[in-house]
């Protein structure tokens, strides 16, 4: 029996969500948003949303770009990889 083959994503792909979780602070959440700025301009700082986790340690920020094709997605994983506060990026 074969695997099901993953969905397929049109682009450009509007309000494609990318999600970030790192150590929670000022200078990661500036990061994340830099990071953003540079692989996907633009993208809409009012639907981003922002949760600390229960004890504070943790944050996770989605953002919602506009996703042009695989090597930005990609490029910018790799970017938000290069922050050892990274802890996941989807």
């Amino acid at each position: 029996m074969s695997e099901p083959e993953a969905p397929k994503i049109e682009f450009p792909c509007v309000g494609y969500p990318v999600k970030v979780m790192g150590e929670a602070s000022v200078e990661y959440f500036e990061f994340a948003i830099m990071v953003m700025e540079k692989h996907a301009p633009g993208f809409d700082r009012d639907k981003l949303s922002s949760k600390t986790s229960r004890n504070g340690n943790f944050q996770s920020i989605t953002f919602f770009i506009t996703a042009t094709g695989v090597t930005q997605l990609e490029e910018l994983h790799v970017e938000l990889r290069t922050n050892p506060k990274t802890k996941i990026v989807l």
